[in-house]
């Protein structure tokens, strides 16, 4: 068998995703350009979503793990009277509501009460959370519903303003990772009397990024692949120092829980420590340095 060709191109593209397109379409068109296979992102968006798509390339594919669980930060628009099978306006209508136009002060309170902090959420059956193996979209696809347990997630912000159509309002959610936003808009709905679903869903930050540093499909912009560590405590090391990570050698945490990044004298990228026991800290991720 052959070996793997190993990666020669490295960094961060963020893309603005279009509509239309999956996460994965965005990996193969980036493969193509840069000639690369070593590709991933960090946080799936649905086709019909747009906006921050974090992608990795070459050897910073190893840092995707360290931004999975950023804060995020979406806008949508709810629409109210009627449920579809994919929670937003991409599916079939399943259920219609005789659903007086709430008043965006009862809006507002009825999030602040069950919808803000740390709550209790059920994954959607459009979801790419897999069960048993097998992602929950894919059943979805095939007619299938399993039962989900509700997971913890954490809502920072819930912001919602009225438009010129009564039955829906425009909303701004900043939230923890692993949060669905269009299982916010159905579950708001239900509260609420009636019934929901969400639209025009849109991604304007992951963690430290933000769309207004997005660049297009079209023409992809390569970051450097410290980038990736961008909301990592950033320490630099001594040459001794550098020469105890190529060798594996833990050493004394630095403050916090972890991870950190390690950098040399040039700024370029060294390794990642993650807390290991004990106030120690060891290298998990090694890229090497000057």
């Amino acid at each position: 068998m052959a070996r793997r060709r190993p990666p020669t191109v490295h960094g961060l593209v963020l893309v603005d995703k279009p509509a239309g397109m999956t996460s994965h379409d965005v990996v193969y068109k980036l493969r193509k350009h840069f000639g690369e296979k070593r590709i991933g992102h960090a946080g799936t968006l649905d086709p019909d979503a747009t906006g921050l798509l974090v992608v990795g390339v070459g050897n910073a594919t190893r840092l995707i793990r360290f931004m999975g669980d950023m804060d995020k930060t979406y806008s949508c628009e709810i629409v109210f009277g009627s449920e579809t099978d994919t929670l937003d306006d991409s599916g079939t209508v399943t259920h219609t509501h005789d659903m007086t136009p709430p008043h965006i002060d009862d809006v507002r309170r009825t999030i602040a009460e069950k919808f803000v902090g740390n709550i209790l959420q059920v994954p959607p059956m459009v979801s790419a959370l897999k069960v048993d193996g097998v992602r929950l979209h894919q059943l979805a696809r095939e007619g299938i519903e399993v039962e989900r347990q509700a997971r913890p997630i954490a809502v920072y912000s819930f912001d919602v303003e009225p438009t010129e159509n009564p039955m829906i309002i425009r909303a701004m959610v900043r939230c923890g990772g692993g949060t669905y936003i269009r299982s916010l808009g159905a579950d708001l709905g239900t509260a609420l009397g009636g019934g929901a679903h969400i639209r025009t869903l849109r991604r304007h930050t992951t963690g430290p990024y933000s769309i207004e540093e997005a660049c297009t499909l079209e023409q992809p912009v390569l970051l450097p692949v410290r980038d990736a560590v961008r909301a990592l405590t950033t320490h630099q090391l001594t040459s001794e120092e550098i020469d105890d990570v190529l060798f594996g050698r833990v050493r004394e945490a630095w403050d916090g829980d972890g991870p950190w990044a390690a950098v040399d004298s040039h700024g370029e990228l060294v390794a990642v420590f993650e807390l290991w026991k004990d106030r120690i800290a060891k290298p998990t991720v090694v890229f090497g340095g000057r």
